[in-house]
């Protein structure tokens, strides 16, 4: 854990934390990793994610795709099923400063935790609902997955070969575009409530987000009117010049980008590559210019390319899997990894920060919860005594852990 006499940007701002999956509790770690008291409502039975590990990887007790979306929160396991449950959530709302949930449609209005029944509370509350496709319209009840919105976006087809499948992005591209969107919006509320002391709703949709983020190349098809055509070699974009994308080489693969023609030709003394334009032959030429170069690259190894092109200015870089990025000299300089100790699953090294801040740096203060590790604690800051309490426990209207960690 981080130095805690530092204090966070977020220091004293509560968030009142109900989503599930990626894009909420991601969106919502941010803010505690500034320095909010996120509070993660969750069943008595624990979050659904607890129970579903991306790639099989189970901890101890705290699953991976958990451990790593949900640091820097306390637990309450409540059952909102119970008007008492419920209760106790509007409870925590009246003195809460952002509120945050994906339910599917109609629900959080089912719960009495919609955004009219909250404002009424607390007419301060930021609040912020995520959905797959936007809070109404015909796509309103589908379900928001990330590889199915990926599809959606058009992304897909802007890189590859024709003809071939669409490749998907090799992360989480959907939820955690959302995730990153929602934070950007409560932080953008939350600065227009200390202006002028109101609150509002805040509502993000996984496909305006992906759809948005390509602002670039969606423009060059509304505005500049180029069709979104792939060619017959593989290109990284359809809206690059060649030669653009990734490269196999004799052991493993280049990624090339924005060569200049006449000097990638005299590096890999090329003839055929001499006298050309790259911003006019680049586009004409595309498919012709990828197979000469990738003949060209297979021949030798990356460290070779590497040795040889970077030099010579041309912008190439490796390609790597987890293991290589995991040990990168610059990822290591940046400390782009943090490692802290989780009181069940050990010595944990997972990703840390997306921004350094010199006055208020992101910290971890805990390590992902246990179900209901903090109820108690909550209660008691309701000021529900103990015999209540117990009670509550007793009732099943709210849970904690039912034994010492391992």
């Amino acid at each position: 854990m981080t130095d805690a006499t530092h204090r966070g940007v977020l220091d004293g701002y509560r968030v009142i934390d109900c989503s599930i999956a990626m894009a909420g509790p991601f969106a919502a770690q941010r803010l505690g990793d500034l320095g909010a008291d996120v509070i993660k409502v969750e069943p008595t039975t624990g979050e659904w994610q607890r129970g579903a590990a991306a790639g099989g990887a189970k901890g101890n007790e705290i699953n991976v795709s958990f451990l790593s979306l949900n640091r820097n929160k306390r637990s309450l396991a409540i059952d909102l099923k119970s008007e008492e449950g419920r209760q106790i959530v509007r409870e925590l709302v009246a003195g809460a400063d952002v509120f945050l949930q994906n339910y599917r449609p109609g629900v959080a209005a089912r719960l009495g935790l919609d955004y009219e029944t909250l404002a009424a509370i607390n007419p301060a509350l930021v609040y912020v609902s995520i959905s797959g496709y936007g809070e109404d319209g015909p796509y309103r009840d589908r379900p928001g997955q990330d590889l199915i919105l990926q599809a959606m976006s058009g992304a897909m087809l802007s890189a590859g070969r024709d003809g071939e499948p669409p490749a998907p992005a090799g992360q989480y591209l959907a939820d955690a575009v959302t995730a990153s969107t929602a934070f950007e919006g409560v932080l953008a509320a939350l600065l227009h409530r200390e202006r002028t002391g109101e609150g509002q709703l805040v509502t993000v949709n996984m496909l305006d987000a992906l759809t948005t983020l390509q602002m670039q190349e969606l423009s060059v098809y509304t505005v500049g009117g180029v069709p979104q055509q792939r060619g017959e070699e593989p290109h990284a974009h359809v809206y690059i010049r060649a030669p653009y994308g990734i490269f196999e080489t004799a052991d493993g693969f280049l990624a090339l980008a924005f060569a200049d023609l006449e000097a990638l030709g005299a590096v890999l003394e090329e003839p055929r590559l001499a006298g050309l334009d790259a911003e006019t032959h680049g586009w004409t030429h595309r498919d012709e210019l990828h197979a000469i170069v990738a003949g060209h690259l297979r021949g030798r190894s990356t460290q070779h390319w590497l040795d040889v092109l970077l030099p010579a200015g041309m912008w190439v870089g490796p390609v790597y899997g987890y293991e290589d990025l995991v040990q990168d000299p610059q990822i290591r300089h940046n400390g782009t990894f943090v490692e802290y100790d989780h009181p069940t699953e050990g010595r944990v090294k997972t990703p840390g920060f997306p921004y350094r801040m010199t006055k208020t740096p992101p910290r971890i203060d805990r390590g992902a919860p246990r179900v209901g590790e903090h109820t108690r604690e909550i209660l008691g800051e309701l000021g529900i005594e103990s015999d209540r309490a117990d009670s509550l426990v007793g009732s099943g209207v709210v849970a904690e852990p039912v034994s010492a960690p391992v």
